[in-house]
């Protein structure tokens, strides 16, 4: 068999507060909270997965929640943006739902042909909204406050920004299968498998940049679709033939991962697309209940003990919810 990297499959971040970060995307942004966990290495706090109503991998933004967690700062060496695609003509709503929100954005500008606006959640994280032509109408969470026409469709692409972008276009180019699709000033933009939504990831050269600090409102890691295991195993194989310091496989129940630095010291995973978020929760169910790895659940209730009381449904969603029933 041969291995193949699908496009993005998640993307995970570091937040704040807990519940400010469930209001922020699930409320503002309209995405579903797909799983409700805990950070597996750190069960002393909460992981948190937003997506599209399936739990879709390449619809996936997660977070380790560490309250009180100092701030990060934006730089070299991290995923700087984090892209999602929304449909033609549809920002001007966002503009109108973010500005009604008192959330500041920059934009509309024009980036290889397509319009994007900018802003940042609560804890600084930069966040994109990108129109595209082309949307997969399947990767919309029906059960939000954002009408379905306008809503989110999973990722556009994510950012890595570095100091030199050489070897981690090697990396794309001739060990990912990426191919180069355009060039801005000093934006390399690359796409994987068909191209497209999820499939595409900037790399921003940045010589004289600062270096990034990992910690509230930056980018902890992001993963790369494989399908399987046996691709993943392919996968291990290559990235320890290539020199890189690559992880074992683990066990994050709700799929397989193996994680490596890549040149520019950017965490890389890739993922497998099984088992999926419903392997523990029937899927009109997903995020409504805290799920421990069976490795934890006999500690749940010293878990549960520990973690910061949190409201599953934002406020603002809760409230429209009273006023439709």
């Amino acid at each position: 068999m041969t291995k193949a990297i699908l496009g993005i499959h998640h993307i995970t971040a570091i937040a704040g507060d807990p519940q400010r970060n469930i209001d922020f995307y699930t409320g503002l942004l309209g995405l579903r909270l797909v799983k409700v966990t805990v950070n597996f290495d750190d069960p002393s706090s909460y992981h948190f997965y937003y997506g599209d109503g399936q739990g879709n991998p390449g619809t996936i933004l997660t977070f380790f929640a560490w309250p009180g967690a100092w701030q990060g700062r934006r730089g070299n060496g991290q995923v700087t943006a984090t892209s999602f695609a929304v449909p033609q003509g549809s920002l001007a709503f966002w503009r109108e739902r973010l500005t009604a929100k008192r959330a500041s954005f920059d934009g509309p500008v024009e980036r290889f042909g397509q319009k994007t606006i900018s802003f940042a959640d609560d804890d600084g994280l930069r966040l994109d909204l990108v129109e595209i032509a082309a949307t997969d109408a399947a990767r919309v969470w029906t059960g939000s406050s954002v009408p379905p026409e306008f809503a989110i469709r999973g990722f556009h692409s994510a950012t890595l920004s570095e100091t030199g972008y050489q070897r981690t276009a090697t990396l794309l180019t001739e060990q990912m299968d990426f191919r180069l699709l355009g060039q801005e000033q000093n934006r390399f933009r690359y796409e994987v498998s068909d191209g497209g939504a999820s499939k595409t990831v900037d790399v921003v050269c940045a010589p004289g940049g600062q270096e990034g600090r990992v910690a509230a409102g930056t980018v902890h890691h992001i993963a790369w679709r494989t399908a399987d295991d046996v691709q993943q195993r392919e996968w291990l194989a290559e990235v320890g033939r290539l020199g890189y310091n690559v992880s074992p496989v683990m066990d994050r129940v709700y799929f397989h991962s193996i994680y490596f630095r890549e040149p520019g010291g950017i965490l890389f995973e890739i993922a497998t697309d099984s088992p999926g978020f419903a392997v523990d929760e029937p899927l009109d169910k997903l995020g409504s209940t805290l799920a421990l790895p069976p490795w934890l659940e006999p500690q749940r209730s010293r878990i549960e003990a520990a973690l910061q009381p949190i409201q599953l449904q934002s406020i603002e969603l809760q409230s429209i919810r009273r006023r439709s029933s």
